[in-house]
């Protein structure tokens, strides 16, 4: 797909970004607990929270992180193990340790506050440039464009890009079209609004399948409404393969309560989280514990845990033993005020709730 060099002083060009900014204004989201507001910790911790995950799933665990932490300076002086329990559940769970991390630059490095440029912000953990450019246009009014997946429907619809955007090198031209088609006036009140409609058009019109082209505002310029096939964008022909895995899970538990539980190593799944101990069969698991609790183990019902490219199914097996008993190297008896308050991963944590 290649755009003639008039594109952007012809009418697609010019009018996207003051109807996007005008439509936001009186059709875009509003309400969210993130929007409305120039503070970029919120906003920071929003777009976080929201990288492959949906907005109402989100919700609730934004609303206990700001209870929790209602500043930057309040999350850089938690406890990693703080911050992965309030997180546990959301997935993603590098994105916790790199909030953690980020957080406690900005309170070193930055005396607490967050850099106002794209570039600086780029610097920081887990930052990437749509998530820096989400902060830096829609708290300071910087003229950087985002990139996200809602972002990119959109613009691949109007543009009519069908280039493949697995390759590198086409995102980066896609990202420079999207640059050139920002606001150029006003921009401290028009870059927050355009980057908010950009997002809202993507989630609520936009939508990857059966989108509404009839009350889209960009629908009379949209190449792909106009090719009448508006799904086939973006192209991107790369595909991860999903693949299933089986685990048994040891819940060793003592007559007072306590858990045997052990940090997950990073990188892997769940790392960072405190979990029971993982085995690739049940004959391991077996041979892991100690020759007089093997025939008092009772197998739960398996179960399906989902993660993004593989599903998980989990067998728990349920052991009861001697609080002296310390039957591997790696883990510890937690106590159950201490293990109660533990980032644990959502299978364990809903497999306790069950008690």
């Amino acid at each position: 797909m290649t755009l003639k060099t008039d594109f952007f002083e012809r009418s697609e060009g010019q009018l996207l970004a003051p109807t996007v900014v005008a439509w936001q204004s009186r059709h875009g989201r509003h309400d969210l607990p993130w929007q409305n507001t120039r503070d970029p910790y919120r906003v920071w911790l929003s777009e976080i929270m929201l990288q492959q995950t949906q907005v109402a799933t989100v919700l609730g665990y934004f609303d206990r992180f700001m209870a929790r932490f209602p500043s930057v300076d309040a999350l850089a002086q938690a406890s990693l193990d703080e911050v992965l329990h309030l997180w546990s559940g959301l997935g993603y769970y590098s994105r916790a340790r790199n909030l953690h991390r980020c957080a406690q630059e900005v309170l070193g490095t930055y005396a607490g506050v967050f850099p106002r440029t794209a570039m600086q912000l780029q610097s920081l953990p887990g930052v990437g440039p749509s998530t820096a450019a989400a902060i830096a246009s829609l708290c300071f009014g910087e003229r950087v464009a985002i990139l996200d997946g809602n972002v990119k429907r959109v613009l691949t619809r109007y543009l009519g890009f069908d280039a493949d955007l697995a390759k590198a090198a086409n995102e980066r031209n896609l990202w420079a079209l999207a640059t050139k088609l920002l606001p150029d006036t006003d921009l401290f009140q028009s870059m927050p609004k355009y980057t908010q409609g950009m997002m809202d058009l993507g989630a609520t019109i936009c939508s990857l399948k059966r989108p509404a082209c009839d009350t889209c505002p960009l629908q009379t310029h949209c190449v792909g409404h106009a090719q009448g096939q508006p799904e086939r964008y973006p192209v991107k022909t790369r595909r991860l393969k999903r693949t299933a895995q089986s685990i048994w899970m040891l819940w060793a538990k003592s007559e007072d309560g306590a858990l045997w539980l052990s940090q997950r190593p990073t990188p892997g799944v769940w790392a960072g989280l405190y979990c029971f101990a993982l085995f690739d069969s049940l004959d391991a698991l077996q041979a892991a514990l100690p020759e007089s609790a093997r025939e008092n183990l009772t197998e739960l019902t398996p179960f399906k845990h989902v993660l993004t490219h593989k599903d998980l199914y989990l067998h728990p097996v349920q052991v009861v033993l001697p609080h002296t008993c310390r039957w591997s190297e790696t883990g510890a008896w937690f106590a159950p005020e201490q293990w109660a308050v533990l980032g644990m991963p959502a299978p364990v944590a809903k497999l306790l709730r069950s008690i």
